[in-house]
């Protein structure tokens, strides 16, 4: 039977280190890091903005005609991870949008596979108007 356990602290370590990575080659505009976060299927989506990123290569030539920089984020206001047993996460970042009073919602589906390691499977990245009530 697979371990379903929640939230082993050193899998959500793992991943929070991964997730740190990627939001850094974000800045960079390091394509190398941003290729090797995600799993390189057709099968990969990435729904943003200004973005339908359905399969690797999609998301690969946005990343490529993308301008490096801080983008959208200002800073962060709430990171969750949540994993389920040591091979599933989920990663939701919730942050100031800059220069707009404007709030942005991230949320991606981590897979770790055998061969490969940690992979993001799904992303999306939304924005609106205001800060949600909790």
């Amino acid at each position: 039977m697979t371990d379903m356990t929640p939230n082993i602290p050193e899998v959500v370590e793992e991943v929070r280190i991964l997730f740190e990575r990627y939001e850094q080659a974000l800045i960079d505009k390091n394509v190398d890091v941003l290729d090797a976060t995600f799993w390189n299927s057709p099968h990969t989506i990435r729904l943003a903005n200004y973005e339908h990123g359905y399969g690797f290569d999609r998301i690969h030539a946005h990343r490529m005609a993308r301008p490096p920089g801080p983008g959208t984020k200002e800073k962060g206001h709430r990171l969750d991870i949540v994993t389920v047993g040591r091979d599933l996460a989920t990663v939701t970042l919730v942050y100031k949008v800059r220069d707009r009073e404007m709030v942005g919602r991230q949320t991606q589906t981590w897979v770790r596979f055998p061969d490969a390691g940690w992979k993001v499977v799904m992303a999306h990245v939304s924005m609106i108007d205001r800060e949600p009530t909790l």
